[in-house]
């Protein structure tokens, strides 16, 4: 193993060494967090969770924080938030993610084998009230949500935005730089903005 490889893997151990103490200190908050084996983290996360919120996150998953672990590079960590009680982020297997925020007032959720190209924003919430006056006021109470679905084996590129009340169904594509407004259908390539379906996937071998 070369000079180069062990210390990347010394920095990886780091790494996990840190977020386990960052999980720890947000468990004690009453913020449930799971994940499963194999997890890998390459440079810190960003992990602002309200208590009593769920961040799930199944096996072999990868986060990239690092701006050297992407060869585009990242913007900044990979940011799981959420925003009031009973939130959840839900992820499943073999996921990657470089860089970009996960942002939930609901629910967001992200299946199996599913690969979130570098700075891409998911967010199932408006964040600020649509009406000027509840706006200027914070009043929250106001602000539009809905559920984020992204299915399984997942392709989305790099820059893209992914708005509140979207379903993205199992081996669609998402082209780099697409604003997500409207669900897309399963085995689909789509992009834009507003993002629309511009060809059907042939899907062979699937499990």
């Amino acid at each position: 193993m070369s000079f180069f490889s062990l210390r990347h893997k010394l920095y990886r151990e780091i790494d996990k060494s840190l977020v386990g103490l960052h999980v720890t200190r947000l468990r004690h908050r009453k913020v449930l967090i799971t994940y499963g084996a194999d997890v890998q983290w390459i440079g810190l996360p960003r992990l602002q969770l309200c208590p009593n919120t769920v961040l799930q996150i199944g096996a072999r998953c990868i986060f990239r924080s690092n701006p050297e672990s992407n060869p585009i590079g990242v913007d900044q960590p990979v940011t799981f938030c959420t925003l009031l009680a009973a939130a959840k982020i839900v992820i499943g297997n073999c996921v990657g993610i470089s860089g970009g925020t996960i942002c939930a007032r609901q629910l967001i959720e992200i299946g199996s084998g599913t690969l979130i190209g570098a700075n891409t924003y998911i967010f199932d919430n408006d964040f600020h009230a649509i009406d000027p006056i509840a706006r200027a006021a914070d009043d929250y109470s106001q602000v539009r949500s809905a559920p984020v679905r992204i299915g399984a084996n997942v392709f989305i590129g790099a820059r893209c935005i992914i708005l509140k009340g979207v379903t993205i169904g199992d081996n669609a594509i998402i082209g780099a730089g697409s604003v997500v407004t409207q669900s897309i259908p399963s085995n689909v390539v789509a992009a834009g903005n507003p993002c629309t379906v511009r060809g059907q996937r042939h899907v062979t071998n699937e499990k």
